[in-house]
């Protein structure tokens, strides 16, 4: 797993000095165990059961060793509908700003409006039922429709889930079942790796 930044920290010049990203080169089951290590109470989450043809394809952690503050795993896979589809579950501290990386917004944070009026659905999280909203960013050329986003909590952290294409959110159905991966017990060895690395590494 590559390490961004030097030493324990990294200074970013509009907010200082932010923890360490962790990213992988080429994402494997090793690599999926050294995140759990990283992220510590942190949880990374994953679909489950995970459709036939979807692999993970990029893993990210964000903070000191055993200490994460956020996690991130994106998988790729196809539809009927969208071809080839690209979906990233964050899973963050408040304050730190990875999803809104991957969703393009402004950050760190959803805001405050983000989660109200009635949610566009509900996963279910460790037994509990998540509610989720739309995060609305892009007003002109493609990018409207370049992604989908929302946003809600779960286990007192934002929970966001990035769709590409845009449209490729409605196969998200309510009662949808996201397992934390250290959860999976054995299942986690079966995990299917590979794939070109999410497109959030990208973003601006």
């Amino acid at each position: 797993m590559a390490s961004i930044g030097a030493g324990g920290t990294r200074s970013c010049p509009e907010h200082g000095v932010v923890p360490p990203l962790w990213r992988t080169d080429l994402p494997s089951y090793d690599d999926l165990v050294t995140l759990l290590e990283h992220a510590g109470e942190v949880p990374t989450y994953v679909p489950w059961p995970l459709e036939p043809g979807w692999s993970i394809t990029d893993l990210a952690v964000v903070g000191e060793e055993g200490k994460g503050v956020a996690t991130l795993l994106t998988l790729s896979g196809t539809t009927p509908d969208d071809g080839a589809v690209e979906m990233t579950v964050v899973t963050e501290e408040a304050g730190v700003g990875l999803g809104a990386r991957c969703a393009r917004t402004e950050g760190p944070d959803p805001g405050i409006d983000a989660c109200s009026g009635p949610p566009t659905t509900k996963v279910r999280v460790g037994g509990q039922l998540a509610p989720l909203w739309p995060v609305t960013q892009w007003t002109n050329g493609a990018e409207e429709w370049e992604r989908s986003v929302v946003v809600g909590e779960a286990a007192g952290r934002w929970l966001w889930l990035v769709f590409r294409p845009a449209t490729a959110m409605l196969m998200l159905q309510d009662g949808w079942q996201l397992r934390q991966v250290s959860d999976l017990g054995v299942q986690m060895v079966e995990l299917p790796f590979g794939g070109p690395g999410g497109s959030w590494w990208g973003a601006p």
